[in-house]
């Protein structure tokens, strides 16, 4: 063989190449490329296929290493957007954040809250508590984390329906005339948050019953849209609140100091459940989870409560459920399904409690304390249905027929206290009482419509009533809230220039003191008729657009032979 290379062949061969390829597709290049490959190895077209593939191997590499390589990127970038749309999932259904300012961590309160009665109103002599009731001390639960744990993001307020969006300052003027408020009632709303601001105590309790008026205060101030990290003028009042809660739960997700009935319980998982609501603080979400658990684990098969959450039977082998009790519990767990926390039985709870109210109605109208009958606990037995997605059962709209008969008063109780200094312990009989007495002595006093409630619990009853009727809209709504804003507005006791607001103003505080029979006077009183001064923008009618956004339908057992469809979302 001639080793000898001849350049004009070469260069002959290339032309050659150059001209069967050059103007050809690169299909048909690799076409005739991989073609003279098959051919034998000593051919013109396989040595030509050769330098063709020699030509192409640069330019081929120089795509295809940059397309492998973005390639990989995508692959890794595409696990990363998984791993971000399951945090953010997370974030949607698990709630972990909430938008709250640094907290300072918690400390071991200085001294054991002591265990006083809570004065709950109902219509039985036999609600009073007893003081002797003791307190099994237990160690308090260790907090998943401390609030400066928590970071400070923008979340949204989740409670869709019952509170929706409407309590921001921005839609709530709009709120308040839409459905009858007026600019005095939100200014007696504001005298009553400064006060509850200005008497709060250095623990970041209220009055003697701490845990329950405390968490009457945060609901108060909740449902005002004042909120951890986010209200300038309330919202350090609002940390400290939570803190004493969540510093004085047990282990057993019970609180330290409650009343001897436990009324405080349910009142103060409410405040809790709503507060993680709003916020979405893993802090208050762990405490209201763990508060959850006696109330659910409390609830009897009849599907109601009695005090202490005593799940168990009474002597007589019969459970004894309390619609006051249980109005608090269902309240509880109504603003927990609505803060989307989770809970063991939740869900069955709240289709059970419809049948503890309605063994407790009565056929012609009507809720009574442990059995059927038509007192003062219609509007709470009525609330909690509606609440609970049964607003469409008969029990409802016949109580509703009951609560049309009321109207709404205020007893101021400054009488009653000068009239109480005029009675003689002789003048008490066996079985009545020292208030009782000065109450009668002044019934006769007092303007007629209102003695109808002067001797009970009226601001109680009126608490859930304004609800129900709020819910009932039109006319029924109407005609009570014309008369329920005067007299509230004019009952409250003023104190001018008392507390000075977020820019150094001086402004006034407000009060209520009303003759309720049970009261931790003058919290309680202040936060159930400044809740009823909320409700145009606490609550959203059944009526409105908002109120039917169905978020799910659960079905609840009646004691009759048919379900009842219920709409959890719904008010």
């Amino acid at each position: 063989m001639n080793d000898h290379v001849d350049m004009e062949q070469v260069e002959a061969n290339l032309k050659e190449i150059e001209r069967k390829y050059s103007n050809e597709t690169l299909f048909r290049r690799l076409k005739v490329l991989f073609g003279g490959l098959k051919a034998p190895r000593q051919s013109r077209e396989y040595k030509a296929a050769m330098i063709e593939m020699q030509r192409l191997t640069a330019p081929i590499a120089a795509v295809l290493l940059p397309a492998v390589f973005v390639g990989l990127l995508i692959v890794m970038s595409s696990g990363a957007a998984i791993e971000d749309r399951i945090i953010e999932t997370q974030v949607l259904e698990a709630e972990e954040f909430k938008e709250l300012d640094k907290i300072d961590e918690f400390e071991k309160p200085e001294e054991q809250i002591e265990n006083m009665d809570i004065d709950i109103p109902i219509t039985s002599p036999d609600v009073q508590v007893s003081t002797d009731t003791p307190v099994t001390e237990q160690t308090m639960s260790p907090q998943p984390q401390t609030f400066d744990a928590v970071v400070a993001i923008k979340s949204p307020v989740i409670l869709k329906n019952l509170y929706g969006t409407t309590r921001d300052t921005g839609t709530r003027g709009a709120k308040i005339i839409q459905f009858g408020g007026d600019p005095q009632t939100e200014e007696a709303v504001m005298r009553s948050l400064r006060w509850l601001k200005k008497t709060q105590q250095a623990d970041g309790s209220w009055a003697r019953q701490k845990v329950a008026m405390t968490g009457l205060a945060v609901l108060s101030f909740l449902a005002h849209g004042e909120k951890p990290g986010d209200s300038k003028e309330f919202g350090e009042t609002v940390q400290k609140a939570l803190e004493f809660l969540l510093k004085n739960q047990r282990e057993d997700g019970k609180f330290n100091g409650m009343d001897g009935n436990e009324y405080a319980h349910p009142i103060a998982t409410y405040a809790l459940c709503e507060a993680y609501g709003m916020t979405l603080n893993p802090n208050v979400k762990a405490a209201a989870e763990k508060a959850l658990e006696p109330i659910i684990k409390g609830q009897h098969p009849t599907g109601g409560w009695t005090y202490k959450m005593n799940p168990g039977p009474e002597a007589n082998g019969k459970y004894r459920d309390d619609t006051s009790f249980m109005g608090w519990c269902a309240q509880a767990l109504k603003a927990a399904h609505l803060a989307r926390l989770q809970a063991d039985g939740l869900d069955k709870a709240m289709k059970l409690a419809i049948r503890g109210f309605k063994a407790n109605a009565h056929p012609s109208g009507g809720f009574g304390y442990v059995g059927p009958g038509t007192g003062g606990l219609t509007s709470v037995g009525c609330l909690c249905m509606q609440l609970l997605g049964a607003s469409n059962e008969s029990e409802v709209k016949k109580a509703l027929e009951v609560i049309g008969t009321w109207t709404p008063t205020f007893s101021n109780y400054a009488p009653i206290a000068a009239e109480l200094k005029n009675v003689k312990k002789e003048d008490v009989k066996e079985g009545s009482s020292a208030l009782a007495v000065a109450k009668n002595r002044l019934v006769s006093k007092i303007p007629e419509e209102e003695r109808k409630f002067y001797t009970t619990s009226a601001q109680y009853y009126f608490y859930y009533a304004t609800q129900c009727k709020f819910h009932q809209g039109g006319k029924h709504w109407d005609n009570w809230n014309k008369a329920m804003k005067p007299r509230y507005v004019k009952a409250q006791l003023i104190e001018e220039k008392a507390i000075k607001d977020e820019k150094g103003v001086d402004r006034d505080i407000g009060w209520w003191e009303n003759a309720d029979a049970h009261t931790d006077r003058p919290v309680m009183d202040t936060c159930l008729t400044a809740l009823q001064l909320m409700v145009y923008y606490r609550n959203l009618p059944t009526t409105s657009k908002e109120a039917v956004m169905v978020e799910e339908e659960i079905m609840a057992t009646s004691t009759e032979n048919r379900d009842i469809q219920v709409d959890t979302g719904n008010l």
